[in-house]
């Protein structure tokens, strides 16, 4: 599933990635930025924890032609004075966001990726900031955004407020093999799926999915035959197994012996009735044996 939703297949509007100080979802992210190029889509990134000459060094050749940087690391505070085209934490609307996409001249919605949302929900309400990704998500400027949200540093009502906004949510954690992503992914006809993989990036950001021990170890065992080296025989042959089938059980009654039981014999015996005074029955008296 994680390598579906790397290719673009209908990852949803709002791809959340989430981690902690344990597992930096950072390179996934990059990995998305990279795939989404790739595929020629034009990709906005809003970074406010890397520079954009970090991101260069991992992003390079013709993968940075179609990705436009919106500086968010410079100044996001504005203490400097937001100028030099640095976009500031407080400016953080859908107004804002898509005068930014729109700036670059495009046929078709864009990609925004927002490197980190920790950044702007730490100085907005969570309501805000699930409104504005909602407006967005209407306004036509952009196709799909893909997030960056680092859970440990919010409480557990804020991220999970955002990750119940998210129509793909991948979770990264550490492993013992690598890290691992437990992913939800939400259909719009509301069914809910849900997998965990584990994974390791390459150099070049590309995603190389890993089998876990316990997978292979429980494939081992069910393709054992726990039956090979027994002593006697647990397996029926055909002939026996039309001997099995043709046995009469003793509990079970053919047709012809239950209309033996059932066939009156020649000294059967019989029950006679005969009526007498007392047993006369008054339909209009129905209490009329009774000496009352």
């Amino acid at each position: 599933m994680l390598l579906e939703l790397l290719q673009g297949a209908d990852a949803g509007w709002l791809l959340l990635i989430q981690d902690s100080c344990c597992c930096s979802g950072r390179p996934l992210l990059w990995s998305f930025i990279k795939s989404a190029s790739i595929r020629e889509e034009v990709v906005h990134v809003l970074s406010f924890e890397v520079s954009e000459d970090d991101m260069k060094k991992r992003l390079t050749g013709s993968a940075m032609e179609r990705i436009h940087f919106h500086d968010a690391y410079s100044d996001p505070l504005g203490w400097s004075g937001g100028g030099g085209g640095t976009f500031m934490v407080d400016r953080f609307c859908s107004e804002e966001v898509t005068r930014l996409v729109k700036q670059v001249s495009q046929h078709r919605p864009a990609l925004l990726v927002i490197d980190s949302l920790s950044w702007i929900v730490r100085h907005h309400s969570t309501p805000a900031v699930c409104q504005t990704l909602l407006q967005l998500q209407k306004g036509g400027a952009i196709r799909n955004i893909v997030a960056l949200l680092h859970s440990d540093m919010h409480e557990l009502g804020t991220a999970a407020s955002l990750c119940h906004l998210a129509t793909s949510l991948i979770t990264v954690v550490p492993g013992l093999h690598g890290s691992e992503a437990k992913i939800t992914k939400r259909l719009k006809s509301g069914k809910v799926l849900q997998n965990e993989e584990t994974f390791a990036i390459a150099e070049d950001l590309t995603v190389v999915r890993q089998s876990k021990p316990g997978n292979a170890m429980q494939m081992q065992i069910q393709e054992t035959d726990p039956t090979a080296n027994l002593t006697f025989n647990l397996r029926l042959s055909d002939a026996e197994r039309d001997a099995k089938e043709k046995l009469a059980l003793p509990f079970a009654f053919s047709r012809e012996k239950k209309a033996a039981l059932l066939k009156p014999g020649a000294g059967a015996g019989r029950i006679t009735y005969e009526p007498d005074a007392n047993d006369d029955y008054d339909q209009e008296d129905p209490d009329d044996d009774l000496d009352v």
